[in-house]
C-alpha cells in the first residue's frame, strides 16, 4: 500500500467548495478597496457633472413690488428699471409696458394738451398721455394701442395687485391683461 491516498473518478468531478473568503483576507481587503475606490470616483464624477448646472436663475423676476399706492401721484409715473408706466386715477390703477412692440426700444410718454376719454372694452379710460418710440417712430395712443409706425401690436398691460404682507403695489410682468383691467383700492 502506498502512502498517498487514492483518488477516484468521483473526486475529480466534484468541485472544490468556493467561499467568499477562500482566497484569503488579503484578496478580500483588496477587492473591498477597489470597490470603495470605484464608488468614490463615480460619486465624484456625478458631483462634477452636477456642478455644471447652476443653482440660481439669472432671469429677472416676473413679480415685482412697485411701492406703496400712496407713492404714486394721480396721473402717470414711469419706472425706468422695470420699463413700466403706472397710471393712477384716484383709487384706480393700471400698468402699461414701456417696451415698444417693434424692436423693444423704451417708449416715452408725451402729455396731451387736452385729456381724452375713450371707452375701451366697456370701460371708460381717461387718457392724459400718448406714447412715442424714439427708435423707429411708432406711435401709441394713451391706452397703448398702436396708431402709426412699424409697431405690429399694442403695448402690453400687466396685472396689478396689492401685496398682502406690506400693502405694496405688485406688478406681474408675466401676466398680460386686457385693456379693460383696472385695480381699484378700497
Amino acid at each position: 500500500m502506498s502512502d498517498h491516498p487514492t483518488h477516484t473518478a468521483d473526486d475529480a468531478l466534484r468541485p472544490e467548495p468556493v467561499t467568499f473568503f477562500s482566497k484569503g483576507r488579503r484578496e478580500f481587503l483588496s477587492r473591498l478597496g477597489i470597490g470603495a475606490g470605484v464608488v468614490a470616483i463615480g460619486y465624484q464624477g456625478a458631483a462634477s457633472l452636477r456642478s455644471l448646472v447652476p443653482n440660481v436663475s439669472y432671469d429677472a423676476p416676473t413679480t415685482v413690488k412697485l411701492g406703496a399706492p400712496t407713492d404714486f401721484p394721480d396721473g402717470l409715473k414711469f419706472l425706468p428699471d422695470m420699463r413700466l408706466f403706472i397710471f393712477r386715477d384716484g383709487k384706480v390703477f393700471h400698468a402699461v409696458s414701456a417696451v415698444c412692440t417693434h424692436l423693444g426700444c423704451t417708449v416715452r410718454a408725451e402729455a396731451l394738451s387736452q385729456p381724452e376719454t375713450r371707452t375701451i372694452e366697456g370701460q371708460s379710460l381717461r387718457m392724459t398721455h400718448r406714447f412715442l418710440c424714439p427708435c423707429h417712430g411708432s406711435k401709441y395712443a394713451g391706452d397703448g394701442s398702436n396708431v402709426a409706425g412699424p409697431a405690429p401690436k399694442p403695448l402690453a398691460w400687466y396685472h396689478l395687485s396689492i401685496a398682502p404682507d406690506d400693502g405694496q403695489l405688485v406688478a406681474d410682468l408675466a401676466q398680460e391683461v386686457a385693456h379693460d383691467f383696472r385695480l381699484t383700492i378700497a
